[in-house]
């Protein structure tokens, strides 16, 4: 699947209708009062969150979209009809932009939320409604107003509780593969994974229906921040999670140096990341030999923050980081319980 979190489009909510000017004419009354009527209001274009939209991949193909027009009114005081909204569905996590002003309308982030981001012209009226004691037979009626239009920027951030953060060949893809049902490519080259992946993780082994949703980030090098390699496109996804693992390969000649990289290109991108609680994860444990591990064992790359070594080649240690990661979101979230997720 192509995965696109960013799209341009252009939007116009439909027009009013216009208002009719017509008159009563029935065989035995020549000279009826004015009965024109009015013209339907103009539909409104709305964006809604859909959980069955994962990409913004649509909204490249088409960039123009358009309400329908408000019917106009007729004579016999017939009014005309509304025209029908445009709904354009977006996936959850979606941030609705104004081009122009910069401003951010509305953050997409629960199913079925949405915002009319260009409302329809009101209908004009037919000229029954001009009718006044002093003038009976009024000749006039008003054209239907425009409806709204703007450019809209949409930009997509995954929602997950935990962001796989890693350089390049970290073992992110075998991770989530290992612990959830997401099947990303995996191969031993950087840069494999070329778009976000979620993948819901089971605790307990879902004995109680408890899940929490991983997002494997495609590798991270220095200078990201900047754009380097997938670059800025990709660490926007990081800023929803609510937590970190940091994944460092065993193999690294110096794991204090990586995980050095990896705060500092998200410091530089947004500071406030480093706010967040986050966990070591030390990969590739099946390519250590005893007199490693027992370093790595009371390694400590930062204080406070723990740390879990693995191999999800093998499985080892596997089941010890899914309860620590549980354990890091309980306490980020005492008052709500982690994410329900849906099997998708």
């Amino acid at each position: 699947m192509i995965f696109i979190d960013e799209a341009r489009i252009h939007v116009k909510a439909a027009d009013g209708g216009n208002g009719c000017v017509s008159f009563r004419r029935e065989k035995y009354v020549p000279k009826g009062g004015p009965d024109g009527g009015d013209g339907g209001d103009g539909g409104d274009v709305i964006i809604q969150a859909s959980k069955q939209m994962k990409t913004l991949l649509d909204f490249q193909y088409r960039k123009h979209y358009k309400a329908e027009d408000g019917g106009h009114g007729k004579g016999a005081n017939k009014h005309g009809k509304r025209g029908k909204d445009i709904v354009l569905r977006v996936p959850c996590g979606t941030t609705v932009r104004d081009t122009s002003a910069g401003e951010v309308l509305r953050d997409l982030i629960r199913a079925n939320e949405q915002i009319v981001v260009a409302k329809g012209g009101k209908g004009g009226k037919g000229n029954a409604a001009f009718a006044t004691s002093t003038n009976q037979a009024p000749r006039i009626a008003q054209p239907g107003k425009s409806g709204e239009e703007r450019d809209l920027e949409l930009e997509l951030k995954l929602i997950a509780d935990v962001g796989l953060v890693g350089l390049p060949n970290a073992g992110k893809s075998t991770l989530i593969s290992k612990i959830s049902a997401a099947r990303p490519k995996i191969a031993d080259y950087p840069f494999t994974t070329l778009s976000p992946v979620l993948g819901i993780v089971r605790p307990h082994g879902g004995e109680f229906g408890e899940s929490f949703v991983v997002a494997d980030i495609p590798g991270l090098i220095e200078g990201a921040h900047t754009g380097k390699g997938l670059g800025i496109q990709f660490l926007r996804h990081i800023e929803r999670t609510k937590a970190l693992a940091f994944l460092i390969e065993c193999t690294s000649d110096d794991l204090r140096q990586v995980y050095r990289v990896l705060t500092n290109e998200l410091r530089l991108y947004n500071p406030t990341l480093l706010k967040k609680p986050r966990l070591v994860v030390i990969t590739k444990l099946d390519l250590t030999d005893s007199r490693l591990r027992k370093r790595l064992r009371v390694l400590r790359l930062h204080d406070g923050v723990p740390m879990c070594l693995i191999s999800a080649v093998t499985g080892e240690g596997i089941p010890d980081l899914v309860e620590t990661l549980w354990k890091l979101l309980e306490k980020v979230r005492p008052a709500e319980t982690v994410t329900q997720a849906e099997v998708v």
